[in-house]
């Protein structure tokens, strides 16, 4: 079942992000990120669910509610590699993971609260992940942990930070360079520096390789957007669906430095139902999930 809006949790203001009470500590969101880690390390929720939200709590993977015991979250993997970013307005925690065993994955999961009187306590109201695995678009975890190894995403000197506007502007205009009424502006929307790598499954290519280079393709708008956005490090991170070209679970990422985009990261899986023939793999990938889906 894909969520509604309410069903999300996710209330988008005209500025895109999400209405809280309060803002919540950078340092409690960024500690609940790690016990995330812990957790998927493990498999174990004993820790984590201390903080779940008693009436509220949803997971959400792949676009779609279900069972957090049925989860990839539920199952150990071994970490190689993550990394947080914090959205204290959002009160929300942005975390990106490649595991290599014993099964591969590469994971991007938003944590979301509401936070305590002080906002240095915060409860979980929302697990919700993009988890790419073998057969997903370009999909290679040691490939991919290498790429993000050359990278540097720690917290930028102040005057090189991007206003929060920047930030929601660059990863929007990147997203409706496919489709939606956003289209013919997009392009104007994102300040590409040089250079500007994108990673893509395996694949680490300029920004701009393969986006459309004159407005959007005819699409629908990329929808279900769901925004992190963090200006200590430069980040703005969104969950959506990729419904320009199929109902595709994406997760798609951008750092700025200095005013321009440095980084893109994209985290995509294949389609079950019609979408892009993305070569292939993900032809054989959507035969197997639809078999899959009839059982």
């Amino acid at each position: 079942m894909l969520l509604s809006n309410l069903q999300r949790g996710v209330v988008l203001s005209a500025g895109g992000i999400a209405a809280v009470n309060a803002q919540c500590s950078r340092e409690a969101l960024l500690a609940t990120a790690e016990k995330y880690i812990a957790a998927q390390t493990t498999g174990s929720l004993q820790d984590l669910q201390t903080s779940f939200a008693t009436s509220n709590f949803t997971y959400q993977e792949n676009n779609q509610i279900i069972s957090i015991e049925k989860g990839v979250i539920s199952k150990p993997l071994h970490v190689e590699y993550s990394r947080h970013t914090a959205d204290t307005v959002a009160c929300a925690s942005y975390t990106e993971l490649v595991a290599l065993t014993p099964t591969p994955y590469v994971i991007g999961t938003q944590i979301r609260h509401t936070a305590g009187s002080t906002g240095n306590t915060t409860t979980i109201t929302m697990i919700d992940s993009i988890a790419a695995t073998t057969g997903d678009l370009f999909f290679n975890a040691s490939a991919t942990l290498s790429h993000f190894r050359t990278e540097n995403w720690g917290p930028l000197e102040v005057s090189a930070r991007p206003t929060r506007k920047m930030l929601q502007d660059a990863i929007d205009g990147y997203l409706d360079l496919w489709g939606g009424p956003g289209g013919p502006t997009a392009r104007a929307r994102l300040p590409f520096g040089t250079p500007c790598e994108r990673t893509e499954g395996s694949r680490y290519i300029n920004c701009t390789d393969g986006i459309p280079a004159g407005g959007p393709l005819g699409g629908k708008e990329n929808s279900m957007r769901r925004y992190v956005i963090d200006e200590v490090t430069g980040s703005a991170d969104v969950l959506c669906s990729f419904t320009a070209v199929g109902n595709i679970p994406d997760s798609h990422e951008v750092r700025i430095e200095n005013g321009k985009i440095r980084y893109v990261h994209t985290i995509t899986l294949c389609a079950i139902d019609d979408g892009p023939d993305w070569g292939p793999t993900c032809l054989a990938t959507r035969a197997e999930r639809r078999g899959k889906s009839t059982k």
